[in-house]
């Protein structure tokens, strides 16, 4: 080939290539879910233990990537998220994010409608495996049932409880989905051949940990054999120290086991009132939703399926989250 033509050729491979490069680059773009309103729901109230992690890896989440982002507080009441579920799905926008915790049945009829205005839903923390089949979207959580059972497994074998041996477990025992965690949390330490005594924990002790104070230490009063207390959420477990001094407990004299991790529940490790809980990592439950409805509605991406169970937090691990639960990470 000629010098002139195979220069000719040269450049315009270069030139090729450099349009190339500038168009792989445009394709990582910033704040790429801008202009997409989104209504998340954390769960709790605003401070909430629980809830503010999850509020946190949400705002994470649209900080990275520009969503507009609108937040709803409902107390942990399951009557107040289907009716916030209900308004949200009014407004129209394009993709909701929704706590679990009503169960199918209440939200079967709102996703319903969703799905028929082109709403892009995602699911947290607790899922609702008939709505997902029959109207789509995703679930980022635990896995309710294999996350409850290895509690109480690890439980039985860490507060090296004999058969025979007497736990309270506290749980939202009559709240559809929500309680199936809690019930396998039961039927694993009844396997094992623990005594489970149950007491049924409503929403508002999740808002305001102090209203169980009389119910648990009657409870410990009217069983002063227990051996170990679980409870079913990290607003309560945090509070532990607080029933325990109610009761005239000292540190360790009760095995005390739960969920989640908190500023909280780090000082009653620290504290040694606390000694296991199971982390599900609650800051996933709020940045995965917010990024999975924007890849769905902006890139098409299929919903997101994530089990965010990790593990167990213990007095020989706990100092590894204790920073990032400080500042309401972890």
């Amino acid at each position: 080939m000629p010098t002139k033509k195979l220069n000719a050729a040269i450049v315009a491979t270069t030139a090729l290539l450099a349009l190339a490069s500038a168009a792989n680059a445009q394709a990582l773009r910033e704040d790429w879910c801008k202009d997409v309103n989104l209504r998340f729901f954390v769960g709790g109230a605003e401070g909430d233990a629980f809830g503010t992690i999850v509020y946190n890896g949400a705002r994470q989440a649209a900080a990275d990537i520009g969503a507009d982002v609108d937040y709803v507080f409902s107390g942990w009441s399951m009557e107040r998220m289907v009716q916030q579920l209900r308004e949200a799905v009014a407004a129209k926008p394009a993709g909701i994010a929704m706590m679990g915790h009503p169960g199918d049945a209440p939200i079967m009829p709102l996703a319903e409608q969703a799905s028929k205005d082109g709403i892009r839903m995602m699911y947290q923390n607790v899922p609702v495996p008939e709505v997902v089949a029959a109207f789509g979207g995703g679930y980022v959580g635990a896995q309710l049932a294999p996350q409850g059972a290895s509690l109480g497994v690890r439980a039985f074998k860490d507060a090296n409880l004999a058969p025979g041996d007497t736990v309270i477990v506290l749980g939202p025992f009559n709240q559809g989905n929500r309680a199936i965690r809690e019930i396998s949390t039961v039927e694993a330490l009844k396997e094992a051949g623990a005594n489970v005594v149950q007491i049924d924990s409503p929403p508002e002790w999740a808002a305001d940990p102090n209203l169980a104070i009389p119910v648990i230490t009657a409870a410990i009063l009217n069983n002063p054999d227990v051996k170990a207390i679980g409870y079913p959420g990290g607003q309560l477990l945090g509070n532990v120290p607080t029933y325990m001094q109610a009761a005239n407990k000292a540190p360790g004299e009760i095995f005390n086991f739960g969920f989640d991790t908190s500023p909280q529940i780090v000082e009653a490790f620290k504290g040694g009132w606390v000694q296991l809980t199971s982390d599900q990592q609650p800051f996933l439950q709020g940045y995965l939703p917010i990024l999975s409805l924007c890849q769905q509605i902006v890139y098409g991406l299929s919903p997101m399926d994530v089990d965010t169970g990790a593990g167990f937090v213990t007095p020989d691990n706990y100092e590894i989250v204790a920073a990032l639960a400080q500042e309401a990470l972890r």
